[in-house]
C-alpha cells in the first residue's frame, strides 16, 4: 500500500517533541504507517525493530539499538515486560537527537492505561481503517459500495477479492481472539467468545440485550459484558451509550454495539449504519488525538421507540446529530420530534443515494457522501 495514511503528517509533527505511539485493530496498517519513516521503509531496515522477530528481540533486550538511525521504531515492544522503563530510559537519554515511535496490536493502548510511567513523554494515535474521504478525495457511490462490501481494512479494501475477503474476516477473528484475547487476558473459554463474535454482527444496530446472549451462550450476564470489553478493549468491536436530555424519557442503560469491520454484518441497511458509526466514531477519535477534545459518540432513543442513530458530543455538548436511511427522500418524524426537545443544533438523515433532498426546519436529508466530505473538509482530513 503505497497510498499515505491520515495521520502521517500529525505523526511526523509528534515525533518533532515527543515519542509518537501507534495503537488500533489488528490488520488496520500500523507497520505500514511506521515503515513509512524509515528510508527505505522496509521491515528489514536496520532501524526497525519487531519483538516478534527472535533477533530484534534479543537486541532490545541488550538495549542494543540502532542509535546512527535517526529514527527509531519498536513494534509489538508492550510484550516485553520491562517496555515502559526501556522507552523511558530510551527516550529521556536520547530525545534530543532521535525519534521514537512505537506501534503494536490493542495490548499497547490497554497496558498504557495503567500506571503510565510514560506520562507527558509521548503522543498516542488511534488509527482507524479507511473512511470514505481517506479512500478518495473526489468519493463516488460505486467506491462507497467498495468500501460497504470490504471493509476499510487495507488488505480486504484494496485486494477487492470477494474470496479473499472471506478467508480474511475469518483469519482475522480467529487471531484477536485466539491470540491477542490470550495475551490481554487469562481467558479459557476460547469457543464461547468465537461463538460470542460470531453472533454480533446480527446484534448490530439495536440495542444489546445481555440477557438474551446470556441465554444463547449460558454463561451470566456479567460475564457477557466481561467479553464484551474484551472485544472492545482488542478494537474488534465497539459501543455507544444513550444520550439523555430533560425533555425527553430517554433510555438510559442500554448500549449498541457497532463492529470495527462492517463489512461482516449482512443485512444492507444495518451495515451502513455501521459504516457510518465506524466513520463517526474516527472523526471523535481524530479531534481528541489531534485536536485534545473530549469528543463521546452515542444515540438518542425514548422509551416510546423513537430513536436517531448517533449523536455526536464535543467536550460535553452536542454537535450534530445523525440518522441513518439507505433510501428515504422525507425527513424521519423521529428527527422532527428530537430536534423540538433537546439541545442538538443540527440534525442530519444520511442516505447511499447522490441527491440531495433538502433541508427541513428540523434537519437536512443529504446523501453521506456529501455529509461526511463536508465534515472532513472542515475538521479533516480524516
Amino acid at each position: 500500500m503505497k497510498q499515505l495514511r491520515y495521520l502521517q503528517p500529525v505523526v511526523a509533527n509528534a515525533l518533532k517533541k515527543k515519542m509518537a505511539f501507534i495503537g488500533g485493530p489488528r490488520q488496520v496498517g500500523k507497520t505500514t504507517l511506521s515503515l513509512g519513516f524509515l528510508s527505505p521503509p522496509s521491515a528489514t531496515h536496520p532501524a526497525y525493530l519487531n519483538w516478534d522477530r527472535a533477533t530484534d528481540r534479543s537486541k532490545i533486550v541488550r538495549d542494543d539499538f540502532p542509535l546512527k538511525q535517526k529514527t527509531l521504531v519498536f513494534d509489538e515492544v508492550h510484550k516485553f515486560k520491562h517496555w515502559r522503563n526501556l522507552l523511558k530510559g530510551l527516550y529521556d537519554k536520547y530525545h534530543e537527537n532521535h525519534r521514537i515511535l512505537v506501534t503494536g496490536s490493542a495490548r499497547l493502548d490497554y497496558f498504557r492505561r495503567g500506571g503510565d510511567s510514560l506520562l507527558g513523554r509521548y503522543h498516542y494515535y488511534r488509527l482507524h481503517p479507511f473512511s470514505i474521504t481517506e479512500m478518495t478525495k473526489r468519493p463516488s457511490p460505486a467506491e462507497l459500495s467498495v468500501l460497504l462490501k470490504f471493509s476499510g481494512f487495507p488488505e480486504s479494501l484494496f485486494s477487492q477479492n470477494e474470496d479473499e475477503h472471506r478467508l480474511w474476516q475469518k483469519e482475522r477473528m480467529n487471531r484477536v481472539i485466539s491470540e491477542d484475547l490470550r495475551d490481554l487476558e487469562n481467558v479459557k473459554e476460547i469457543s464461547l467468545l468465537l461463538m460470542l463474535a460470531e453472533m454480533l454482527p446480527a446484534r448490530v444496530g439495536a440495542p444489546l440485550s445481555l440477557k438474551s446472549l446470556a441465554g444463547d451462550l449460558q454463561v451470566s450476564q456479567p460475564t457477557v459484558a466481561r467479553w464484551i470489553s474484551y472485544f472492545n478493549n482488542l478494537y474488534f468491536t465497539f459501543t455507544i451509550a444513550p444520550f439523555g436530555s430533560a425533555k425527553i424519557r430517554a433510555v438510559r442503560k442500554l448500549a449498541k454495539i457497532y463492529l470495527w469491520d462492517w463489512s461482516a454484518v449482512e443485512a444492507e441497511g444495518f451495515r451502513f449504519e455501521n459504516l457510518v458509526a465506524s466513520h463517526l466514531l474516527k472523526f471523535c477519535h481524530y479531534l481528541e488525538d489531534t485536536k485534545g477534545h473530549t469528543m463521546e459518540l452515542r444515540y438518542l432513543r425514548d422509551t416510546d421507540g423513537r430513536e436517531v442513530d448517533f449523536v455526536v458530543l464535543k467536550d460535553k455538548k452536542p454537535l450534530f446529530a445523525v440518522e441513518c436511511k439507505s433510501g428515504e427522500r422525507s425527513l424521519s418524524p423521529h428527527v422532527n420530534y428530537f430536534a423540538a426537545r433537546t439541545a442538538i443544533p443540527a440534525f442530519f438523515q444520511v442516505h447511499l443515494g447522490e441527491r440531495e433532498y433538502g433541508e427541513e426546519r428540523a434537519g437536512r436529508v443529504t446523501p453521506f457522501l456529501t455529509f461526511f466530505a463536508e465534515l472532513s473538509e472542515r475538521y479533516g482530513p480524516f
